[in-house]
């Protein structure tokens, strides 16, 4: 819109007759004086009508909450306001000379969103997402997310690797198994990928370093409050590696970064939900046969099948916290046939991986490790899968034809944001969740 200022510059034009444009969030009616809460991308500020406004007052008696308005007004310094608003836009407002709507709702909003906290149950807030998300706390969510998803490309690109873009539509499953959907493409099947896993890898035989943000798919039937079947990954691969430990020490640095640029650039947004950033500390690093040992031993939780489920991971977030101060720890060397056929097993013990996964705050936000980059061992793992290496022929030709020792994480961008903000479900850090039975908004 032409002319047009956005509400944050509004305090450096004190004295001057300025046109913004927004939303009305609130009307409250003061005697004959009429009073409007306008809210766009940067903020919000009162504006106030005065009958003496004449046409502008006589529109203003049909605004109501969520009428988009443009509005004309002279900025004005408000008396103790930015002392008591904590804020240069709460020490201002603008006394409305015209004011124009832009357009109205076409019916009754079905809750008010204005409030400070929408008090409504997940269905509600996820079947009527579009409006619930004018609401300014569950806004926060997303300026955190965006703010997430640019420092994760930063210190990528910083650490010199090559952002790609890996295909979303494969013509046979990443990994073997059955988690995956099925699509028609012209005359035969194909997948909607569940990770980029392969392609990474085909990325550090080219360009040595390479990362993507991208959605992964995964036909699984969960009903958890930490599972979706569409969600946004944070990859990254390296090549020439030593071990295993160097991928972990790569994903430890981007993590703190991050979350440190969380910090700095969404204090604001952070406070609404009285979230506290990670500690700074060094992350602990355990065996998962050590974990095992530490459930058994300090929760008297004895772990079945080799992994550890949901209620020990939240064990293992209280343990190294309390001994470490930690809000993290890497838990490493996955059984080998709990893991991918492309994980590289242990030299001096085949029965478990150079693998992690990475614990926030009681809940897995990363797995990873070191692949295996040799031909021929590739092929014969694949087989001791009970799988066909011709099945796997374009994947296997990035080894044919020599490719480095190499490594690399999946990282989950939706459950940083659930833990760090400590919400209840995944799917209230998603914009548009999907999952089992969620097709719409």
């Amino acid at each position: 819109m032409k002319g047009r200022l956005l509400i944050a510059e509004t305090p450096r034009h004190i004295g001057e007759t300025v046109t913004i444009a927004g939303w009305v969030s609130v009307r409250r009616d003061h005697g004959k004086l009429i009073f409007l809460d306008i809210r766009d991308r940067s903020g919000s500020v009162q504006a106030i009508v005065l009958p003496s406004a004449g046409p502008a007052y006589e529109a203003a008696q049909e605004i109501r909450s969520e009428h988009v308005v443009a509005i004309e007004g002279l900025v004005k310094e408000r008396p103790g306001g930015a002392e008591k608003a904590g804020s240069a836009l709460g020490g201002i407002e603008l006394e409305i000379s015209a004011i124009r709507t832009i357009s109205a709702p076409a019916e009754t909003l079905p809750f008010e969103i204005s409030v400070p906290e929408l008090d409504l149950n997940l269905d509600t807030l996820l079947d009527h997402r579009t409006i619930a998300l004018r609401n300014a706390r569950l806004q926060a969510i997303f300026r955190i997310y965006s703010t997430m998803l640019s420092a994760y490309a930063a210190r990528m690109r910083a650490a010199d690797f090559l952002e790609i873009k890996t295909p979303k539509l494969v013509g046979s499953a990443t990994e073997g198994g059955a988690n995956f959907f099925t699509v028609n493409y012209f005359d035969r099947k194909a997948y909607l990928a569940q990770s980029p896993q392969f392609y990474k890898q085909a990325g550090i035989s080219i360009f040595e370093r390479v990362f993507e943000v991208g959605s992964v798919f995964r036909a699984e039937p969960h009903f958890t409050t930490r599972h979706v079947n569409e969600y946004v990954g944070l990859d990254a691969e390296l090549g020439f590696i030593s071990d295993f430990s160097e991928v972990m020490d790569e994903l430890e640095a981007t993590i703190k970064y991050v979350f440190a640029e969380i910090g700095k650039e969404r204090a604001s947004e952070l406070a609404l939900y009285g979230a506290a950033l990670p500690a700074d500390v060094p992350i602990p690093r355990l065996r998962l046969s050590e974990a095992v040992d530490i459930l058994r031993e300090s929760y008297g939780k004895e772990i079945e099948g080799g992994d550890i489920d949901a209620e020990g991971e939240r064990m293992i977030g209280e343990y190294v916290k309390e001994k470490f101060g930690s809000d993290f720890v890497f838990l490493t060397h996955y059984p080998t046939a709990l893991r991918p056929f492309y994980t590289m097993p242990s030299a001096d013990d085949p029965s478990v991986t150079e693998s992690f996964d990475l614990i926030y705050r009681g809940l897995e936000i990363a797995s990873g490790g070191q692949r295996i980059h040799d031909y021929a061992q590739l092929s014969e793992s694949i087989r001791s899968r009970g799988m066909n290496p011709d099945d796997f022929a374009s994947y296997l030709d990035v080894f044919r034809y020599g490719c480095p020792p190499h490594g690399g994480w999946g990282l989950g961008s939706e459950r940083i944001v659930q833990k760090l903000l400590g919400l209840g479900s995944i799917k209230e850090a998603i914009l548009y969740p999907r999952d089992v039975k969620r097709l719409s908004p």
